[in-house]
């Protein structure tokens, strides 16, 4: 795949950085991924893809633009308020970048679209607030044999974390916390959503080039309040319904 000169001179900071030069952003160009939300993090993370090339973004999101969004949904403007999401981040990334193809899917992601829309691309990020969605997302992934980027938030707290095979999302929370709670309802610091957003992002250019170790298996979480991070492994579990040993969808 050749770079015209104004794709050369565009990812120019890539093309001289050791762990993706030349084949990692040709790598970028023919990727395939999937933001499941346009919300906080998918905003973000959405942008900063578009911005590194990559080939084709799919953007999952069935809402609107409300004008609650714009403190931290930085890929939308106040003229979006009352468009479909998706609608409105076609025009957005196509924008920031006309070599990268925004594909939109205004349809809810669930039970009985998961695997299509799942199956159709090269690595899935999840960034939605809704643990039934975030299922889905992950036993598609599972069964289709992608990696999963997935990054939470709440408050002035983050994470992110990398699903390859086993463990997967599921082995992290097995079932809907009863104490589950949304943004919507306790808050969250705008800024944050960037932060976490962006590492998404970070994950899913290093998992495409091959650069460094992703975050597979492990968690990343942020405390935005005390300036602080820290890293965890997640475990797999045997008994686990999408990924365990006796799961007849086992990534291995």
């Amino acid at each position: 795949m050749a770079f015209s000169p104004e794709e050369v001179e565009r990812y120019a900071r890539h093309l001289v950085l050791r762990e993706i030069g030349g084949p990692g952003q040709q790598a970028l160009a023919a990727a395939r991924v999937l933001v499941v939300g346009a919300g906080g993090l998918g905003s973000p993370a959405a942008l900063y893809l578009a911005a590194a090339g990559v080939g084709t973004i799919g953007i999952v999101d069935p809402d609107t633009v409300s004008l609650s969004n714009l403190q931290r949904q930085v890929l939308f403007a106040a003229a979006d308020v009352g468009r479909p999401k998706v609608t409105a981040a076609v025009q957005a990334l196509g924008a920031l970048n006309p070599h990268v193809v925004v594909e939109p899917h205004l349809a809810p992601l669930d039970a009985t679209n998961a695997g299509e829309l799942v199956a159709d691309y090269d690595l899935v990020l999840d960034g939605t607030d809704d643990f039934a969605t975030r299922f889905c997302v992950s036993d598609a992934c599972v069964d289709h044999r992608k990696p999963l980027v997935s990054g939470a938030l709440g408050r002035w707290t983050g994470q992110v974390g990398v699903f390859e095979g086993r463990p997967c999302y599921r082995c992290l929370t097995p079932e809907i916390p009863p104490d589950a709670e949304t943004c919507a309802v306790v808050g969250v610091v705008g800024a944050l959503a960037g932060v976490i957003g962006s590492m998404m992002a970070l994950e899913a250019v290093k998992i495409i080039t091959g650069a460094g170790e992703p975050l597979a298996g492990r968690l990343l979480i942020y405390d935005g309040l005390a300036g602080q991070t820290r890293t965890v492994k997640i475990g797999a579990d045997p008994e686990c319904p999408s990924c365990g040993q006796s799961s007849a969808s086992l990534v291995r």
